[in-house]
């Protein structure tokens, strides 16, 4: 499997590897084309939050990710990066991490508890959960048995947004501004949101959440100008928000065409953003 194997360190030296890998950059956003596992563009200890939501596991078809391997194997990818994650953060670094509930396709597994069980025993420590309620429920066909207490399949139409942190959860605000309203605040600290996810036809990717999800995150657990990472950067949804709300992005793609994708959206996002430097053509 591609993006476990990779889990080595690279031959270049540090400087070299982070030109060679940046696809796009801007005053304060940067995509690396890169395998998560595998890069050293980002430093150790310098990453105020972390919003990403991984691959599922559920047979998307990704271009270069297989999305379709064994439990097992998933949940010893998910401690890899889950790891790396937890060295880049900040002692004060936060971590909203975007998973299903559970699963049914190939077998019904309990994949945020066992998420948030591996996150723990590398040292996250657990705050909170959001749900998200994505009213997706209008697009089932798997029901088990139809009409029949046989077999019948339970299926929430919801998603988790899990909350943790690395060592402490208070943050140092001296000096900081937040930029968060009093409606926002007081709406968004209740742990059930209601907002519809992202056309998959429309980004022209298998499995994109929309710019809602990581925009809240970031208003609520960052600072202005504080840093944040998207480790599994996909369409660009997590550096769309940061770009619109002045924090410094960094956003992590394995695959060429979902850079390039996510480059496309920043841009047409805010089209008052400083000229780009796209090294990746250079």
């Amino acid at each position: 499997m591609r993006i476990i194997e990779s889990n080595k360190k690279p031959e270049n030296t540090k400087k070299k590897t982070k030109e060679g890998k940046v696809y796009m950059e801007q005053e304060n956003i940067v995509i690396y084309n890169d395998d998560f596992l595998a890069t050293s563009c980002v430093e150790e200890n310098s990453v105020d939050l972390i919003v990403t939501s991984p691959p599922y596991n559920v047979d998307i078809r990704y271009n270069s990710f297989d999305d379709k391997i064994p439990y097992e194997k998933y949940l010893e990818f998910t401690g890899l990066w889950l790891e790396k994650a937890y060295r880049l953060s900040k002692e004060d670094g936060r971590l909203c991490l975007n998973i299903p509930l559970d699963k049914n396709k190939g077998g019904q597994q309990s994949v945020y508890a066992d998420i948030v069980t591996i996150a723990k025993k590398i040292g996250w420590k657990y705050h909170s959960t959001v749900v998200w309620n994505e009213g997706n429920i209008s697009r089932r066909t798997a029901w088990g048995s139809w009409l029949s207490a046989s077999a019948p399949y339970v299926i929430a139409p919801v998603e988790m947004i899990v909350i943790m942190y690395r060592k402490r959860w208070k943050k140092l605000s001296k000096g900081k501004k937040s930029n968060i309203t009093k409606d926002e605040f007081i709406e968004w600290t209740n742990g059930l949101w209601t907002f519809s996810g992202e056309s998959k036809k429309r980004v022209k990717h298998p499995a994109p959440f929309p710019v809602e999800l990581p925009k809240r995150c970031i208003k609520l657990f960052t600072f202005v100008g504080d840093t944040v990472l998207d480790p599994f950067l996909g369409s660009g949804s997590t550096l769309i928000a940061c770009a619109l709300l002045n924090r410094k992005g960094i956003g992590v793609e394995i695959d060429k065409n979902y850079c390039e994708i996510a480059k496309k959206r920043i841009l047409k996002s805010k089209t008052v953003l400083k000229p780009l430097v796209n090294f990746f053509s250079m």
